[in-house]
């Protein structure tokens, strides 16, 4: 009788543990393999493109900073992406629930009387966007985000999927380098006292 010839075995799938070893070219590789799975999630829950983009960033952001959390022997990798993916577009239509919210309160405040703009406070709020310009990207939003739109740390955390902590450090990290180029350069004195006090 003739033997049959013994077939490979099939190759391992190793993504899964390379991924949670914290191999950068196992990120690639799962991004380009699952990408498309989370964005279609997000954009079957989300009515805005861009929303489910983010969204779909900030799924593999949060994924990678919170791959030790990941347990290959409890599921797939693609289960753990969508059920992440999920959470963050449940958290992105709170926030646009917020949002709406908040526009239709503006809408129906009575309309300021009109006022000549201090000068000096353009000047300053000039500097300060100047010198936010200047910042790594990840800071200047944060800071934008604190500043500009007045949101909280967590609030803000919510809103672009970025760990807490990860935004207090960028928060930290920006204002050190304002008050240094303020230091050096005597930028915006009434910014320095009034516009920045208030990071929380």
């Amino acid at each position: 009788m003739t033997a049959l010839p013994q077939q490979p075995d099939p190759p391992v799938d190793d993504l899964a543990p390379r991924f949670r070893s914290g191999d950068e070219v196992a990120l690639r590789e799962a991004y380009d393999r699952y990408g498309r799975a989370v964005l279609h999630l997000a954009t079957s829950m989300l009515a805005n493109r861009a929303d489910a983009e983010d969204v779909t960033q900030a799924t593999f952001v949060a994924a990678w900073l919170g791959r030790d959390t990941f347990d290959p022997a409890k599921g797939s990798l693609i289960g753990w992406l969508l059920g992440i993916g999920r959470r963050k577009v449940i958290d992105r239509m709170r926030a646009s629930a917020r949002e709406t919210r908040v526009v239709e309160t503006v809408r129906q405040l009575p309309e300021p009387a009109p006022t000549t703009p201090d000068p000096d406070r353009v000047v300053d709020r000039l500097v300060i966007a100047d010198e936010l310009a200047r910042l790594p990207d990840d800071q200047r939003r944060m800071l934008e985000l604190a500043f500009y739109d007045d949101l909280t740390h967590q609030q803000i955390a919510t809103v672009t999927g970025v760990p807490l902590g990860t935004v207090k450090s960028h928060i930290r990290r920006g204002m050190a380098s304002l008050k240094r180029r303020w230091e050096v350069d005597g930028a915006a004195p009434g910014a320095r006292a009034a516009g920045f006090s208030g990071a929380r």
